[in-house]
């Protein structure tokens, strides 16, 4: 299987999107993060923002809650039509709840976790969600640099999941160049969020096909 590589169009032109999404139309899936200057320092876009990338996107959205209250504002995104929605751990107040009213409503559930947060909640709750992110950058803003002590969480999830026998997509998200990209696939990644080393790139599509070439390369033949 080739790793999965999701653009994030925060590192897009917001006054150029649909330009910016023809370039990685050969991408997987485009990441959306949508912050509310509440759960992270730092405002991007809501719904109706999301709802026209939907319109214009070649490829499926992958959107990324960095939101209180993911409880009561998430199912929305799935209603519009998006691909996967998740939400970050540390917001909901029911995460299993949440995940399956997602699933009903035709979306991919995924749980995003903070590099401060503990992954051993979520070990046995892994047959609810599709998708468990993990950040390897303090959420809330592009460009970070990626941290690599967080590694270990995917290497847990990666077994959890093994013996659970679950087919839950480990992703990650912050710094993602095609040096770390290796490091996380070794860990158990298998899809990755990228965005200055896509958007940055000339050529986006080749950047897209170099990290994916990277990742794969260290697949845990998965």
């Amino acid at each position: 299987m080739a790793a999965r590589i999701n653009p994030s169009i925060l590192s897009a032109d917001f006054a150029n999107m649909e330009r910016d999404l023809q370039r990685i139309s050969g991408a997987d899936y485009v990441h959306v993060d949508v912050m509310d200057n509440h759960f992270v320092p730092n405002l991007t876009f809501g719904p109706q923002m999301v709802e026209r990338v939907q319109a214009t996107s070649p490829i499926p959205l992958d959107v990324h809650l960095m939101i209180e209250d993911p409880d009561r504002w998430a199912p929305q995104y799935a209603e519009l039509g998006a691909f996967s929605v998740t939400f970050h751990a540390e917001a909901a107040t029911a995460p299993v709840t949440l995940a399956r009213r997602l699933r009903g409503l035709g979306a991919r559930a995924g749980v995003a976790l903070s590099p401060k947060t503990d992954v051993g909640a979520y070990l046995e709750l892994l047959p609810e969600f599709d998708q468990v992110l993990i950040m390897t950058v303090e959420p809330g803003f592009g460009g970070q640099r990626f941290l690599p002590h967080v590694m270990p969480k995917l290497t847990q999830l990666r077994a959890a999941a093994e013996r659970l026998g679950v087919d839950v997509w480990l992703q990650v998200d912050g710094g993602v160049t095609e040096e770390t990209i290796a490091i996380a696939a070794d860990a158990g990644a298998d899809t990755f969020v990228a965005g200055s080393s896509v958007f940055g790139a000339e050529d986006a599509g080749a950047a897209i096909t170099a990290l994916r070439d990277a990742a794969s390369a260290h697949l845990h033949g998965h």
